[in-house]
């Protein structure tokens, strides 16, 4: 699987102001989310 996780504007945003509601929906968001899970395999495998 392929992810956007690294153009994601929510992300980006949410880094952005890490004390925002967006970045606490974040946070929340990426517990579950396949595509984010799948961003991190592929950054852990360019290591």
């Amino acid at each position: 699987m392929s992810s956007n996780c690294e153009n994601c504007k929510m992300r980006i945003k949410a880094e952005q102001k890490p004390n925002s509601f967006l970045a606490k929906f974040w946070r929340w968001h990426t517990r579950w989310c396949p595509g984010w899970k799948a961003y991190q395999k592929e950054l852990t495998g360019k290591k």
